[in-house]
């Protein structure tokens, strides 16, 4: 193991009781965290050991969530986590924010809602390069004036949050193609962009007026630079990487 996952591996016990620490000071003590959303399994320690089981609490103690291995596909605030960037919370069968924004108004709640002894949340996603998304809540039993807690909290949190799936992360390897890009050039750039918005070899060509062959080049030395494999795999890298716009993906 290099020295600096070794050195991450050190970093996640103070972590951990940081972010505990935050949630049992604001009220909201029940604590799940998950370091990538596409990973069915739990977040654990070096060990392997899930930290639901050895550090953080959580609403029902019998509940053994973090066993589910279909549990990102089914729970609201999960889906919200992959459609906003910033925190948001939980309260009355809701999820709010800081700005005004449809998307966490279309994500259903009836089941944190006819969840008993469940009631409100803070929940802190964390989107992070090459398609990682994870992460970290902060739960209570009973209604606690979450909406007050989360505009003084929420930025605090979300910091906490940051720093807790990013160490994980690459104290774990992940993910694993992981290197630093090199510079793409221009007309690298312009090709994923095109594929990205679906456009074949041949009509990229015409575009950039470009032979095929020119623009095939351009996207095979775009992809050995990535760290790729196939046209697909580029673009993902070169959206999470900001290479390729929103537009175009």
């Amino acid at each position: 193991m290099t020295d600096y996952r070794a050195q991450c591996w050190a970093e996640m016990p103070d972590l951990i009781a940081t972010v505990q620490a935050a949630g049992d000071a604001i009220g909201l003590p029940y604590v799940a965290a998950q370091a990538d959303l596409g990973d069915p399994e739990p977040m654990s320690d070096e060990s392997g050991r899930p930290y639901a089981e050895t550090s953080f609490h959580w609403v029902n103690p019998d509940h053994a969530y973090w066993r589910d291995r279909k549990l990102a596909l089914h729970i609201a605030f999960l889906t919200a986590a992959r459609l906003v960037a910033e925190p948001f919370y939980y309260s009355d069968g809701a999820l709010h924010t800081w700005r005004t924004t449809g998307l966490l108004d279309e994500v259903d709640c009836e089941q944190a809602k006819n969840t008993p002894h469940f009631g409100e949340a803070i929940i802190a996603p964390v989107h992070l390069p090459r398609g990682l998304v994870g992460a970290v809540f902060w739960c209570s039993r009973e209604p606690v004036g979450v909406d007050a807690i989360f505009a003084e909290q929420a930025g605090h949190l979300h910091n906490l949050a940051v720093k807790l799936v990013a160490t994980h992360n690459e104290a774990r390897g992940r993910p694993r193609n992981a290197t630093v890009p090199q510079t793409l050039t221009r007309r690298e750039v312009q090709c994923l962009r095109w594929a990205a918005a679906g456009k074949t070899d041949g009509e990229i060509g015409i575009i950039l007026s470009l032979s095929v062959s020119t623009v095939r080049f351009h996207l095979r030395n775009a992809a050995a630079k990535l760290g790729a494999t196939g046209r697909a795999q580029s673009i993902q890298i070169a959206a999470g990487l900001g290479f390729v716009g929103a537009r175009a993906a």
